[in-house]
């Protein structure tokens, strides 16, 4: 089961910005990675981009060989969120 974020970073904006920049759905991407052995439907998908799921690590090592980049990429400005969080 996953688990929820509560009050933590996530990298929902660097999955909508990888997916956007490779013009391809939700829905596609799950078909994808579903043939790539990664069980994700549509709505567990668009929960991860939500930050509303944490993203399994099977998951990520899939979208990176589908989008051919750098894990950098999915971690890309969370320094600086983490920066705003603690001064909460």
């Amino acid at each position: 089961m996953e688990q929820k974020i509560r009050r933590d970073l996530n990298m929902g904006d660097n999955l909508r910005r990888l997916r956007t920049e490779k013009g391809i759905s939700q829905e596609k991407l799950c078909a994808e990675l579903q043939r790539r052995g990664c069980d994700i439907g549509r709505t567990t998908y668009a929960k991860y981009e939500a930050g509303e799921l944490n993203i399994r690590a099977s998951v990520i090592v899939a979208l990176k060989k589908i989008y051919n980049c750098q894990y950098d990429d999915f971690f890309r400005g969370l320094d600086r969120m983490e920066e705003s969080l603690s001064e909460d």
